[in-house]
Formats: structure tokens, C-alpha cells, sequence
């Protein structure tokens, strides 16, 4: 395994890109799972899956969520890079049951919903959540809870980034601390 691999959840609009944006920018090994290889996909075989029309929109954008995966070997691949003494992994996968096991520490990053609000109404409608059916499902997951790892520490997404990126390099020294 490599050094130090860290996964970074939680709902849309929580701020996961612009953290691991920032992440880079103070010259940390990041990868934008959502950006770099998600696609749409059978949850537990990994196989590829076209995007499949349903009965009304709603259907469609549940579908489609339901269906984002990550391929488990590239994680995997990933993890044992070990050119990188820490590496994060930003982004939401509907099989990361498959590999959040493999993760030294699992983060999820959380916001009220008026912020959650702001911020998708924020959004334009070709990225995830800037539609109305889309916010209505984010909506509701953020609600629940229903889509997210529970054994993960919870960190405040509200405030600055740098902040919120200075907490979770924190509970990665803990981490570490506690691996001594």
C-alpha cells in the first residue's frame, strides 16, 4: 500500500472539488475521481452500462447517480502508487464499498442546507446539480444521508477552504500519530 491515501466524500455541493483544488494548489498528489475515470457502470460488476432513458427526469437523474462508479483496479492501482507520500481522492462513487476499505482515513465534508441551497443555485445546469430535478435529489440525499460512508470523520465545509483543508490535514497527522 502506499504511504498515505485518503478519501474525500459527500454529497454535491459540498465542496469537494474546490478542496481538492486547493489540496493542489499546496502541491498535494490529488485525484478528482468524478473528473479523472467515473463512469456510468454497474455498481458491483464494474461493467460499463449506456445511459438508459426511464419514466420522467427524476427517474433518469436517480439512475444516473445510482450508476456513477469508479473502476475498483484503477483505485487500486492507485493506492499502491507509492511515488506520492499522500495522496487524496476527491469525489462520490456508488461502489466505493468496493475500495473505502483501502483508504487510511475516509473524510466527509458536510454543510447546512441553506448553504447547500446557495451554492447549487449557484451552479449552471450542465454540471451535477444545477438542474432542478438534480438539486431535488441532492436535496434529499443530504437529508438522509442515505449515500454516504458512515464511519467517516465529519468535517464542516462551510467555511474558508483553507480552513477546511487546514482541519483535514490535521486529522491526517492524527492519523498518522496514532499509526506510531
Amino acid at each position: 500500500m502506499s504511504l498515505e491515501n485518503y478519501l474525500i466524500e459527500g454529497g454535491s455541493g459540498v465542496g469537494k472539488t474546490t478542496v481538492a483544488e486547493e489540496l493542489q494548489r499546496r502541491g498535494y498528489h490529488v485525484v478528482h475521481g468524478d473528473r479523472d475515470f467515473a463512469y456510468y457502470g454497474d455498481p458491483e460488476t464494474g461493467e460499463p452500462v449506456p445511459l438508459r432513458p426511464h419514466q420522467g427526469e427524476a427517474d433518469n437523474v436517480r439512475w444516473g447517480y445510482e450508476h456513477w462508479i469508479w473502476p475498483v483496479e484503477a483505485v487500486r492501482s492507485l493506492i499502491a502508487d507509492q511515488r506520492h507520500a499522500m495522496s487524496f481522492f476527491c469525489g462520490h462513487s456508488a461502489n466505493s464499498h468496493h475500495f473505502i476499505g483501502l483508504f487510511d482515513k475516509v473524510f466527509t465534508l458536510e454543510v447546512d442546507l441553506g448553504t447547500l441551497n446557495r451554492r447549487l443555485a449557484g451552479r449552471p445546469e450542465d454540471e451535477f446539480g444545477g438542474r432542478p430535478s438534480e438539486r431535488e435529489l441532492v436535496v434529499r440525499l443530504h437529508a438522509t444521508r442515505e449515500d454516504l460512508p458512515t464511519h467517516a470523520v465529519r468535517i464542516d465545509g462551510t467555511g474558508p477552504v483553507s480552513r477546511v483543508v487546514d482541519e483535514i490535514l490535521s486529522k491526517c497527522r492524527e492519523t498518522r500519530e496514532e499509526a506510531r
